[in-house]
């Protein structure tokens, strides 16, 4: 990625700061948006001299604004955008959503989400139409299977899917919009805080890893860098010139395991049929 300009949304933690170090090491330069002073001056502590770092909220349109401001100031044309920032709402089943605080909770995730993504990429358009660079989004496991989260989780990644499918169609030719769709992986992802619903983090939960482990056919929990190379994949006009609209998942084969499950049952209901006659 030598001389390319990135720009990542919730770059400070978790994937996205291992997206930012992976393009960092490959040679771009990058800018970084995030809400988090703290997390964003021990990245910048870290990188001096190709990075530009800005604290903002991705639900507000002159936070992306500042940003790519920011990046195209210090470094040049903008090409390569990746919209990461997300907050998980700790698998909180609908029916324990109490009916009065249902629209705020809605709102929050999906602020963040979702319209954070399309805030970004509304405003990255047009700098990437003009370099014919890629937009990548950070998708999930729970993009295309349920139980990763709960109701508002699962259903804001999904529409993720359909952003990014929608933007490859609209953006085309001049730009590739991809998603990469990590699955388990070891974050401090943190939940909501305008309501009591789906608070706390990810690894404030004793023992959720190794659980969650258990249900992977890889047999272990990613890191964030595990996925990073995925991104520099998707973000190389020479590596992956002709894939656009595509969804690639790193989540330590869940097709296999639900695949595995399916013919389990099979064999349980036809040995149960077997021994009824």
């Amino acid at each position: 990625m030598r001389g390319q300009v990135a720009l990542v949304s919730g770059g400070a933690n978790g994937i996205g700061r291992a997206v930012v170090e992976r393009f960092l090491a490959e040679g771009a330069c990058v800018g970084v948006l995030d809400r988090q002073p703290d997390a964003l001056h021990d990245l910048r502590a870290e990188w001096s001299d190709r990075l530009v770092v800005v604290g903002g909220d991705v639900r507000d349109a002159a936070a992306h604004e500042a940003v790519l401001d920011a990046t195209s100031q210090s470094f040049g044309p903008v090409d390569t955008y990746v919209a990461n920032a997300g907050i998980h709402d700790m698998w909180t089943r609908l029916e324990d959503i109490p009916t009065d605080q249902l629209p705020a909770a809605f709102h929050e995730l999906f602020t963040v989400d979702v319209l954070g993504y399309l805030l970004g990429a509304r405003r990255m358009a047009s700098a990437l139409r003009a370099a014919r660079g890629s937009m990548i989004f950070t998708a999930s496991s729970s993009s295309r299977y349920a139980g990763g989260g709960g109701a508002l989780y699962v259903a804001a990644k999904h529409a993720v899917v359909g952003l990014v499918r929608q933007l490859a169609h609209e953006l085309a030719p001049d730009v590739r919009v991809n998603a990469i769709a990590p699955g388990a992986t070891a974050t401090g992802l943190s939940g909501l805080s305008d309501s009591e619903v789906g608070r706390g983090r990810l690894d404030e939960r004793p023992g959720l890893m190794d659980r969650v482990a258990e249900t992977v056919p890889l047999g272990f929990v990613a890191e964030p860098a595990d996925h990073a190379a995925l991104y520099v994949l998707l973000a190389s006009a020479t590596e992956a010139p002709f894939v656009t609209g595509a969804v690639l998942p790193s989540d330590g084969g869940l097709d296999v395991r639900r695949s595995g499950r399916h013919h389990r049952r099979q064999r349980m209901s036809g040995a149960s049929a077997a021994a009824q006659t």
